[in-house]
């Protein structure tokens, strides 16, 4: 393979020559650049990335660390084909880390972004806790933004979506149809989202001041497969139910699937509401209400903004970006409506 120091005998420059034309930084004659790149492209010299990224000071990349158990369904699709769309349309390459199973394995993730020389970095964290995701944008140089989780000392390096005050609002849609009986299935009970989700309809019967019977709350992992479990779980304890709220669209798919399975028409005899919409779920028989997450608008602020902060622009505020219910098909009156 080529060198740097070949290349510039080639074309009859110094090698310093020749890194400042590949560096684009001093001044170099056009004649020079000519026979530089002809001299590259006659040996086949391959630049050397990491010496590119510390003359340049840039990588053009942006990092994104995500925890691979989100991998699996729709949710992390439509976060990723957003992400990677608008770093293109900023002119940069994402780079995407595996979070894995930890705390540790997050931090790893991101020092590996980091070691990477990533322009700035995108957090999407399950195992960090708030202070330690303060404590690493503190100890960078590097903007890093984290979306959906509320920072406490950095707030102007978050956008985040407000789960259990999205929950409330659409459990309480339900009760305001009339429906007392929910069922809720959970998302998983190390999950942020899945944590404030269950609380948000706690929260909403005990505004209400209905009791929150234990026995109508099974606990799923985001898969298909555990909706449809949860629905066994809840018809096995042979308790009544008008409406089951699932933590995820997933979720709700495989439950409604095994309500049918039980003779439980969907919505006449059971309500069914889920999170997240879904692209699948307007295309569902019935329809899927659900509650939508504003990913694409989270995406779209997160790299703006880190942009902006790479720009060497300055923020001072946080935002939040409120769910929405989408009502269709799979929802009417309950028994007291």
């Amino acid at each position: 393979m080529a060198t740097m120091l070949e290349v510039a005998k080639r074309a009859g420059v110094s090698k310093a020559t020749v890194s400042r034309v590949l560096s684009g930084n001093g001044y170099v004659s056009q004649e020079t650049k000519e026979r530089v790149y002809q001299a590259i492209e006659e040996s086949g010299y391959r630049l050397n990335l990491l010496a590119r990224n510390l003359a340049t000071k840039s990588t053009q990349t942006l990092g994104l660390v995500v925890t691979n158990t989100l991998y699996h369904g729709v949710y992390f699709s439509e976060l990723l084909f957003h992400a990677a769309r608008m770093t293109e349309d900023k002119g940069r390459r994402l780079i995407l880390a595996d979070g894995k199973h930890s705390a540790q394995d997050e931090r790893e993730a991101i020092e590996y972004l980091l070691d990477l020389r990533c322009d700035a970095i995108i957090i999407y964290p399950r195992f960090l806790s708030v202070e330690e995701m303060d404590a690493i944008i503190e100890s960078h140089s590097q903007p890093i933004m984290v979306i959906n989780r509320r920072l406490r000392r950095n707030t102007s390096h978050c956008v985040w979506s407000d789960q259990k005050a999205s929950s409330v609002s659409a459990v309480a849609q339900l009760l305001d149809l009339g429906h007392r009986d929910i069922a809720f299935i959970t998302g998983s009970l190390d999950s942020p989202t899945g944590i404030e989700r269950l609380a948000g309809y706690k929260e909403a019967l005990a505004q209400r001041r209905i009791p929150v019977r234990e026995e109508l709350i099974v606990e799923g992992k985001w898969t298909p497969a555990s909706g449809a479990a949860g629905v066994e779980t809840l018809v096995a304890r042979s308790v009544p139910f008008s409406a089951l709220v699932a933590s995820n669209d997933d979720m709700a798919t495989g439950a409604m699937k095994q309500l049918h399975q039980h003779g439980l028409r969907v919505p006449h005899q059971v309500s069914v509401l889920g999170f997240d919409d879904s692209a699948l779920a307007p295309w569902l028989i019935p329809a899927l209400s659900s509650v939508k997450v504003p990913v694409t608008e989270m995406i779209k602020e997160t790299i703006s903004r880190l942009i902006f902060m790479l720009d060497g622009g300055e923020f001072n505020y946080q935002q939040t970006f409120p769910g929405e219910l989408i009502i269709r098909d799979s929802i009417t009156r309950g028994p007291h409506g």
